[in-house]
């Protein structure tokens, strides 16, 4: 649950940091409040983008009963790489998203073309929309119909959470600053992409595609137990296992190094 509450909140915020510019603009200049209905237009149009990914992603797991597995393992993975990606665009857009969609606005009210917008905000949310999705398909998949119940709550609390959290950010950090946000939520995200990579690790050495080399390499249940409830709230967060297998530690090990290799490399090139 720790998990859908997470990604909704951290989903959701983005979306709503642009939906929250391009209103904000729209409000603050006469020539702007024309396209109003184009933004709550594409808004709709990006929420029902995503919906209609949903459907098709289990649709396609659906078809692919013989190949469930491997099709659930190539999402897991790709999560894990979207969310590097995400982390990364994220650190090279974030400081001019503001003046960039700000110009753009500015460009599209001197046209009177309002498509643009529209095709802004539905992008924004189609793309936090079915990031979430990707994100949490391993999780959805394996849930039964009373998970799929509790997991819609904590969605809920998620969403609440992060229209708070955006109303606490637009107070000009006083409370708390966009920066420290996206820094504090850019770690969490890198730990749940370990996660997801550590869940399709486990998976491709069920499958026997990858050899386990050691198994295991400790027993750390006594610490903190990975089928426990907060046991497994760490593991789906962290990527923490009471029992890991060697090439899972490798895995996690050299996803680190790259994502060091890529926050150092931006650093120097910034």
């Amino acid at each position: 649950m720790g998990q859908v509450l997470f990604i909704v909140w951290r989903e959701s915020v983005e979306a709503l940091l642009v939906i929250g510019i391009l209103n904000a603009w729209m409000n603050h200049n006469p020539e702007g409040r024309a396209g109003r209905p184009w933004l709550w237009g594409g808004v709709i149009a990006g929420f029902l983008a995503a919906v209609l990914l949903a459907i098709g992603l289990f649709e396609a797991s659906a078809l692919m009963s013989e190949w469930q597995d491997v099709f659930q393992t190539v999402m897991v993975l790709s999560a894990a790489a979207l969310i590097v990606h995400m982390v990364r665009w994220m650190r090279l857009h974030g400081r001019t998203l503001k003046r960039d969609i700000e110009s753009g606005l500015a460009a599209q009210a001197e046209r009177s073309n309002w498509w643009g917008v529209s095709l802004l905000a539905g992008l924004a949310v189609a793309r936090e929309g079915s990031e979430t999705v990707v994100f949490l398909y391993g999780t959805l998949s394996a849930a039964d119909g009373s998970t799929l119940l509790s997991m819609a709550g904590a969605a809920a609390i998620g969403f609440m959470l992060a229209l708070l959290t955006f109303w606490l950010l637009q107070l000009g950090g006083k409370v708390l600053n966009w920066r420290l946000f996206f820094r504090v939520t850019e770690i969490m995200l890198l730990l749940l992409a370990g996660a997801l990579l550590m869940s399709g690790v486990d998976k491709l050495i069920e499958m026997g595609v990858l050899p386990a080399l050691v198994d295991p390499v400790w027993d750390s249940s006594s610490l903190l137990d990975d089928s426990t409830a907060a046991g497994g709230l760490v593991a789906s967060l962290t990527g923490y296992r009471a029992h890991p297998a060697l090439t899972g530690l490798l895995s996690y090990a050299l996803f680190w190094l790259g994502v060091w290799f890529m926050m150092y490399r931006e650093s120097r090139r910034s």
